[in-house]
């Protein structure tokens, strides 16, 4: 698709100069942000929406890190490869799973609460896909309470945020490096640019764009606008065709199609059910196991029909409060107030449930350290590929974000001294156009998207 801008947009927009400019205001934005400005430099944060509005304060399960005394940073490592299909990068795989450790004390030290038990120490549970107890979590919206820590400790912090600024376009100097952005003041309905030393993208993920029209569990903004920010600044990407679908997202009732119940409750022992009342899958398998499975078990008549037009199995919640009264009220309190939002009690009737589009495999190809294959562009979160392979094991997600999101706010300011702010423009689009027209492709689509269909929204 063709840019949404040309120079001549840019002919009255603002400029402001910084040292580091992070696109994005969730987990890894934030982690980023903060690193970087702790370090010494002048951050600006950047946010298609509010401060803390992302797919981060959607997770719901926890965090991996191999605590337990018979567990290990390798067998994470080895569970992480093996539920990625050997396809991830061994490199920040191994980068991720070691500094798990550090990145919980890190959260705690910002205020992150946790679930303890009566001596203090931290609970575990059981990701599917994994060999261990390794999940670390507060109730069931563990994502939730990072985002408010992040939150306030950026509010609290010397960097300057933008809110309601979606980015449309990545300025690049005359040698090709990214030298900052273009933003859209959804406010003032003007454009702006920042020129930046370095440019950090935490955009992250895609699901608003319901791909193969399934519902989402993300947040509004997930539109996969870093994947064309740094494509077409000449950015290496990968696994751009692998996504996941969460296995237990809500089918019925269909306002709530979609929203996502935590695999949490399948550690804890809560089976899944076809339309006959068997059990049809191990429910700590991996995610994209237990997908498949759910989705054959409706293709082949074995689906529970709410409607014409819905389909999906039960999630036996009722069961877990038989053997275990209160269960839900206390370690689930997320999904209690769910199943009230769908006048359902989940701890009395099962919830029906599909698959539903929650993550992105793929993304931006980074090293150990953010650093993309364009000088002065660096990436984090769930816009970067590489790191879960062809499909993500639950608690690695909140971990990536802060584990990566520090490393490459760290990079990013030993690099800033040496560059400083050059002559910069959108030139790289003339390519852009040249390679549109000769292959063809038509020129009336334009991206990033930056907001679903249904919000009629245009530039």
């Amino acid at each position: 698709a063709d840019a949404s801008i040309d120079d001549a947009d840019l002919a009255g927009a603002s400029i402001t100069e910084t040292n580091i400019l992070v696109i994005g205001g969730g987990g890894a934005g934030c982690a980023a942000a903060l690193t970087a400005a702790r370090n010494g430099a002048n951050v600006i944060l950047a946010t298609k929406l509010r401060l803390g509005d992302s797919n981060t304060v959607m997770a719901e399960g926890g965090i991996q890190a191999s605590i337990e005394p018979n567990d290990t940073p390798q067998a994470h490592y080895d569970d992480t490869l093996r539920a990625g299909h050997y396809s991830a990068d061994k490199k920040l795989v191994a980068s991720m799973v070691m500094e798990a450790h550090d990145v919980i004390r890190w959260l705690i030290k910002e205020g992150m609460q946790f679930d303890v038990d009566e001596f203090g120490d931290l609970l575990t549970r059981r990701p599917g896909g994994a060999s261990a107890d390794r999940i670390v979590y507060y109730r069931d919206y563990t994502g939730l309470e990072m985002m408010r820590v992040l939150r306030e400790a950026v509010s609290n912090s010397n960097i300057e945020v933008w809110d309601h600024s979606p980015a449309v376009e990545l300025l690049s100097s005359e040698s090709g490096h990214c030298a900052g952005a273009v933003f859209y003041s959804l406010e003032k309905r003007a454009y702006k640019m920042i020129k930046a030393q370095a440019v950090i993208l935490a955009t992250g993920g895609i699901g608003r764009m319901h791909l193969n029209n399934f519902p989402t569990t993300n947040h509004f903004g997930a539109t996969g606008d870093g994947l064309v920010l740094a494509y077409r600044l000449g950015a290496k990407l990968r696994d751009l065709d692998s996504y996941q679908y969460h296995p237990t997202g809500v089918a019925y009732p269909a306002h709530l199609a979609g929203s996502l119940i935590t695999e949490g409750v399948r550690s804890a022992g809560v089976q899944l059910l076809n339309g006959v009342g068997e059990r049809f899958v191990d429910e700590l398998k991996s995610r994209d196991y237990i997908s498949a499975a759910i989705l054959r078990e409706c293709a082949e008549g074995r689906g529970v029909l709410a409607d014409e037009k819905t389909v999906g199995v039960w999630l036996d919640t009722p069961n877990i409060e038989l053997r275990e009264p209160g269960i839900i009220k206390k370690r689930f309190p997320k999904l209690f107030q769910l199943g009230k939002r769908g006048n359902l009690d989940p701890t009395k009737t099962p919830m029906l449930v599909y698959p539903a589009l929650h993550y992105q495999n793929g993304g931006i190809v980074i090293d150990e350290y953010g650093k993309t294959t364009i000088r002065g562009l660096y990436s984090a979160g769930e816009v970067s590929g590489g790191i879960h392979g062809r499909n993500r094991i639950m608690g690695n997600a909140l971990l990536e974000i802060i584990c990566f999101g520090r490393r490459t706010g760290e990079l990013a300011v030993k690099t800033i001294s040496t560059r400083g702010h050059k002559k910069s423009g959108i030139e790289h689009l003339s390519r852009l156009r040249r390679e549109l027209s000769r292959a063809n492709l038509p020129m009336y689509l334009n991206s990033p998207m930056l907001f679903p269909s249904s919000a009629n929204f245009e530039l």
